[in-house]
């Protein structure tokens, strides 16, 4: 009997949990990303291992990223989070050990004295003689006491019968993996947003040269007309149509170096730090082309790995372990406490065995009665878990609407920009012949006009469409998640929790 004791004590002392088990839930989207008019037809094929600098191949944007990794403070209060969460952690998990305390003493006493009766001239306890004054004298010297002591305790140690400290701890693990994760989303985000905000000051300084060029082209036409109408061969309509397009030019381009400022300011903001102007784009047509599309009709499995939705499943891990956490309050607390020590009167004879002292006092503690909070608490943890579990699926379903809408504009986005671009070149070629028809006074001034404004239009439109063309790469990245390059820079391994 005492065998079979002997053999189940390790297993009562590793402890049992009582946290349910882990299980991901089904995914609450489709396998397969939608089909139809506006996606691409492209196979079905695994995301290809990628980084941003596979995906944003100009080394102007790269070295801008490169700079933001390092300076940017977003980046670096996720990086405090970390360290928080990581020794939150392990405060945690130092409650699965013994708590060793160390300590030494040294005490100096005195007591007693010499006692005197009968007597005059004489202090009691004062060590003169006074013998002489013909009393009777008694009594003993005083005595000094040197006690030296060293112990060595463990304080209240639970032993983990149940599982609940090594639940708390999984749950204070999977917190810190969770931050860690809202780390990587940050990190991702900002890449991102540098892309965004690169070509947007791109698509601003087309936008700036198409209302110069309007504006000196405008200016042209009000100096002709202006001279046709001291001819008496122009109406003043003319002049003051010609002096409307100059001044909405003129209007386009304060705005347009405005924006192109902002835009500067709004980089520098995501690097963290000053940026060399070197390493701006001079035009959409420049920039678009350094951002590479990734490939459509991967399989939806791939979101389970976006940083937002693996920090959704962290906490919904850490939710689980809180109920096991929970569930175990409603046992018995089995603690020990122990204490070994030495002592003795001399310093000399501390260490022999006459000196050695010991004391163990292990202690249940059970609450008897708390109005039902112990198993209402079980019922919030639970409910704190189905709250996270509907928040994860909603992670997953939203993840999956902001790729899906980018794979549709992605599909539909060339036939867009081809269109604009036969438009824009139509628009050039009517402005040319109109122009010279009405220099040649075949044509009306008003016609030149429509002209003139529709070419503007289409050139701003054409622009913004490149734009929109770049930042949908751009978003496809930024939604698919999973930068390799971004998550080499965690941080290694920490200790494991140790097993139930």
């Amino acid at each position: 009997m005492n065998a079979r004791l002997t053999a189940l004590l390790p297993l009562l002392l590793a402890g049992c949990s009582m946290a349910p088990e882990d299980v991901r839930p089904p995914s609450p989207v489709p396998a397969s990303w939608p089909v139809g008019d506006a996606y691409l037809r492209q196979t079905e094929a695994s995301l290809p291992v990628v980084s941003y600098r596979d995906v944003f191949v100009d080394p102007r944007l790269q070295t801008l990223i490169d700079q933001a990794l390092v300076n940017n403070r977003d980046l670096r209060v996720a990086a405090a989070n970390i360290v928080a969460a990581r020794a939150q952690y392990r405060i945690q998990r130092s409650e699965l050990f013994p708590q060793i305390d160390a300590s030494a003493s040294y005490t100096r006493s005195r007591s007693g004295g010499r006692s005197f009766t009968g007597g005059n001239g004489a202090v009691p306890g004062d060590g003169t003689d006074g013998g002489n004054a013909g009393g009777n004298q008694g009594g003993s010297g005083a005595t000094t006491i040197d006690r030296f002591g060293a112990d060595l305790g463990v304080t209240s140690f639970e032993i983990d019968l149940f599982g609940r400290i090594r639940s708390l701890t999984r749950a204070q693990q999977n917190q810190y993996f969770a931050t860690e994760a809202a780390a990587r989303a940050t990190r991702l985000t900002l890449v991102a947003d540098i892309a965004d905000a690169w070509l947007t000051y791109a698509a601003d300084t087309s936008l700036l040269r198409i209302a110069e060029q309007t504006a000196a082209s405008a200016e042209r036409s009000v100096t002709l007309t202006r001279a046709r109408l001291r001819g008496g061969v122009a109406p003043r309509t003319d002049l003051r149509q010609a002096e409307q397009i100059l001044t909405a030019a003129q209007a386009d381009v304060a705005e347009q170096r405005t924006q192109l400022a902002q835009d500067v300011n709004a980089l520098q903001l995501l690097v963290g730090a000053p940026f060399d102007r070197a390493l701006l784009p001079q035009s959409i047509e420049q920039a678009a082309p350094a951002v590479r599309a990734l490939p459509a009709g991967v399989d939806s499995g791939v979101l389970l790995r976006r940083p937002d939705v693996v920090q959704a499943e962290y906490q919904l891990r850490a939710a689980n372990a809180e109920i096991g956490a929970a569930r175990a309050a409603l046992f018995p607390r089995i603690s020990l406490t122990a204490v070994l020590g030495l002592a003795s009167n001399a310093l000399g004879s501390l260490f022999d065995n006459g000196a050695f002292t010991y004391s163990a006092g292990p202690s249940v503690a059970y609450p008897i009665f708390q109005a039902g909070a112990a198993r209402a608490n079980v019922r919030l943890t639970e409910a704190q878990r189905e709250g996270l579990l509907a928040e994860y699926e909603r992670t997953i379903q939203i993840a999956f609407r902001e790729v899906s809408d980018a794979l549709a504009r992605q599909g539909t986005i060339g036939e867009q920009l081809r269109a604009t671009e036969a438009q824009t070149a139509a628009a050039e070629d009517t402005f040319t012949l109109t122009e010279a028809r009405y220099r040649g006074g075949i044509d009306t001034f008003l016609a030149s006009l429509d002209a003139q404004r529709s070419l503007y239009q289409s050139q701003r439109t054409l622009v913004q469409t490149r734009l929109v063309a770049a930042s949908n790469r751009v978003t496809l990245y930024r939604t698919l998640g999973g930068d390799t390059l971004l998550e080499a820079t965690d941080q290694g391994p920490i200790p494991a929790t140790p097993a139930d």
